[in-house]
């Protein structure tokens, strides 16, 4: 463990790995002068499973890349990680995040679910889990096929809540009973009782204590909603994450032994993602939406109002769920983004080898614009759902009749405002790996329609998940290497919102005064883009900033209400400033021809791809 008389500002190395499902990555940092830097990064296949059946030695192969990388010496001759660090030898932390084994897959039951069951589901999701199902008394299943859904899908943990405090307790109750009818069998490990956590009605305590205790491992926190018109999610989360640990974790093979060498608790990927999100936005004051989109699942997090949520879009991916994506948005929606015709059939194919081949990346210029395209809608559809999950609750003088309650419709007004975001992360291959960054800005920009000024990056190498978990032992360290080596700045996206009764209205009229001297001033049309270079500062590896004075038409807003000029200082990046005049809420032309002409237009101004190749499609 790490030597307790070490301060923060005595830790000079830190080691720390993530154990994905199908790769264990290692990353080094090292402090620099005064500041946390990182140094070099190593992988290695994860070895959860047959034929090694041991996490640690994919751990240990990961950090064997390092240590050749580095040229720092980091493991003893019995493959152990060397603690403290002595010049340039071993590390002074040691530290580990893990989705290995398909990581934490819980279910979440609750009276009703547009209430309590929501917020179950909510703080699940916080904790790093993928919600498999919903139990509630009002989903319209029969309990036999309630109880049957519980024995097939074998969770790792069940978290059940219901009811406020002091309130009825018979619903709850049912629902443990239902829980005990099941007898559900955990999905790791054979000699221990299935992980419940009971988070409701503290009246229905010893009753669902004597439903399910015998059966089942049970531990009761307070109430997720104490009353009707409060959440209380954190002591639900903190418990999954320790039944994670101890539970969970326990049974994968290797991991006790991985979870001594740590020196502090392994998080679940997704739940470190979302704590290194929550922990910038706290400390910068700013409100995050975060997306990580991969093969099977995208992942969107958010932080408004100093709230922090996730969500879980089990069937949105690039590979193995790009047949979902495609069914679920429509092919009209993935080919109003593609500046040229392609023959349905050949779409089709080309979708399903992507599932067949997940590995495959595009070969030619046609192919990337089509997967891209695919991308803006898997984004946008996980978006739609973060939105309406991401809600505030109804006040006390909004409180629902029973008849409103038991509608199946979220609890709330949605928390996501995108004229007050500060800043929009991508990850994921097809977001961190576009040829060009610009690709990237205008896949986020298309798929979540930012408004107003909103700062645009991308994670370079998904090193989120390490720095989640280091935020919690040195959040220094973890920030700076966040800011200046995770994220690589694409710039800031200007996004007047609003609607123009003619096209002949102009958006707004702007003026950039650059570091350099350079001043940009100019009118930004209705349906057009416009890219003003304002890069990287090469000494600190951070955006130059520019002044910027916007002045908005009458019925356009850029952040101080309509018709209002914003005098602001904005960041630059890799791609730099993005005038986006096309407006909100934001429609493509219906007629082809004039569809394909404004594509090519935005694309060439973005410079998204060659010149040549826009025109040969």
């Amino acid at each position: 463990m790490v030597d307790k008389k070490l301060t923060p500002d005595q830790i000079k190395i830190i080691l720390a790995t993530d154990c994905g499902s199908t790769t264990t990555k290692a990353i080094l940092i090292e402090k620099r002068r005064d500041e946390y830097r990182l140094i070099v990064r190593g992988e290695a296949p994860t070895t959860v499973e047959a034929p090694f059946e041991d996490v640690t030695m994919g751990v240990l192969n990961a950090v064997g890349e390092v240590e050749e990388l580095a040229g720092r010496k980091l493991l003893d001759d019995n493959g152990l990680i060397i603690r403290p660090a002595n010049g340039n030898v071993g590390t002074d932390v040691y530290i580990s995040t893990s989705s290995a084994g398909g990581g934490l897959q819980m279910m979440v039951a609750g009276v009703v679910r547009s209430m309590t069951a929501e917020s179950a589901e909510r703080a699940a999701l916080g904790a790093g889990a993928i919600v498999m199902d919903v139990i509630a008394s009002n989903d319209k299943r029969q309990p036999h096929e309630q109880i049957e859904r519980i024995r097939r899908l074998r969770p790792d943990m069940i978290l059940l809540s219901g009811g406020v405090d002091g309130g009825t307790t018979t619903h709850v109750v049912e629902i443990a009973e239902l829980i005990s009818a099941a007898d559900p069998r955990p999905r790791l490990g054979t000699g221990y009782k299935l992980p419940i956590i009971f988070a409701g009605n503290k009246d229905a305590s010893d009753a669902v204590r004597g439903t399910l205790s015998g059966k089942t491992d049970l531990s009761v926190v307070d109430n997720l909603r104490p009353v009707l018109e409060r959440e209380n999610l954190l002591p639900a989360r903190e418990k999954i994450h320790d039944q994670f640990m101890e539970h969970v974790m326990a049974q994968a093979p290797g991991y006790k032994k991985l979870m001594s060498w740590c020196d502090a608790p392994i998080m679940p990927t997704p739940g470190a993602v979302g704590s290194i999100i929550k922990k910038v936005a706290d400390i910068e004051g700013i409100e995050v939406v975060g997306v990580d989109i991969g093969g099977a699942t995208t992942d969107v997090f958010s932080v408004f109002q100093g709230v922090f949520n996730r969500t879980v879009s089990a069937n949105l991916g690039m590979s193995y769920s790009i047949s979902n994506v495609f069914a679920e948005s429509g092919l009209s929606n993935v080919m109003r983004w593609v500046p040229f015709h392609m023959d349905e059939r050949d779409l089709r194919n080309r979708v399903k080898n992507k599932m067949i081949r997940p590995t495959t990346i595009p070969q030619m210029m046609e192919e990337l614009i089509f997967e891209q395209a695919i991308a803006k809608e898997a984004l946008r559809l996980a978006f739609i759902q973060h939105r309406s999950f991401a809600t505030v609750l109804k006040g006390v003088q909004q409180q629902r009749t029973i008849a409103d309650a038991f509608e199946q419709s979220t609890s709330g007004q949605t928390l996501v405002s995108m004229m007050t975001l500060d800043m929009l992360i991508g990850s994921g291959g097809v977001l961190s790996h576009a040829p060009r960054r610009q690709q990237a800005a205008l896949m986020l920009i298309d798929a979540f329609l930012p408004e107003g000024i909103t700062r645009l990056a991308v994670d370079s190498i998904f090193m989120m998940p390490q720095l989640g978990v280091l935020a919690e032992v040195h959040p220094k360290a973890a920030t700076e290497v966040f800011n200046k080596d995770c994220l690589i700045h694409l710039g800031t996206c200007i996004a007047p919102s609003g609607e123009a009764k003619s096209s002949k209205v102009a958006t707004m009229n702007y003026t950039i005064e650059c570091p350099d001297g350079r001043v940009e001033k100019g009118t930004l049309e209705i349906g057009a883009m416009k890219l003003i270079p304002l890069g990287i500062d090469e000494k600190t590896n951070l955006p130059l900033n520019a002044r910027a004075i916007l002045e908005p038409s009458r019925g356009f807003d850029v952040g101080a209400g309509k018709g209002n000029k914003v005098e602001r200082t904005i960041s630059g990046g890799v791609v730099g400033v993005i005038l986006d005049g096309r407006g909100r809420p934001f429609t493509l032309p219906t007629d082809d021809k004039v569809r394909v002409t404004k594509l090519k237009d935005w694309m060439l101004e973005l410079d998204i791809y060659p010149r040549e190749a826009l025109e040969r499609v």
